[in-house]
């Protein structure tokens, strides 16, 4: 068996609300409640984010998410129909534009909490 990430945690101000968001975005099934205080998002078959509850200061996180084409468009359609504010690079300004400079297309986000979320079409950290 090839070794794969199950699930991982991700801290949140208000886990649910942050859970729902994702979902909707990504357009993937969510629940309010799951194994203890965790609101998972199902990723796909083999991922899930278990959404936790934090309190005080916590680390903002990066997740990126491998999409198809058509997959990407209907992601930027949803930040669009939400009024939810992307960009081309990770932190930079809000410039609602796609980054075509590694061969694919990404475009970022934040949500509420800070984390980072990208989504590309062709993934830039592994070797063609």
């Amino acid at each position: 068996m090839s070794i794969e990430l199950d699930h991982t945690l991700v801290s949140a101000r208000d886990r649910q609300a942050s859970a729902a968001l994702l979902a909707l975005i990504l357009d993937v099934p969510w629940a309010e409640t799951g194994v203890g205080p965790f609101c998972p998002v199902y990723v796909n078959e083999g991922l899930t984010l278990d959404f936790d509850q934090a309190e005080g200061a916590f680390a903002v996180q990066h997740f990126c998410f491998r999409v198809s084409e058509a997959e990407l468009d209907a992601i930027v359609g949803r930040l669009v129909a939400h009024g939810i504010a992307y960009r081309s690079t990770p932190h930079g300004a809000v410039d609602r534009q796609i980054n075509t400079q590694h061969g694919g297309r990404i475009v970022y986000w934040s949500e509420p909490d800070g984390h980072v979320w990208e989504a590309l079409t062709l993934s830039y950290a592994r070797q063609r």
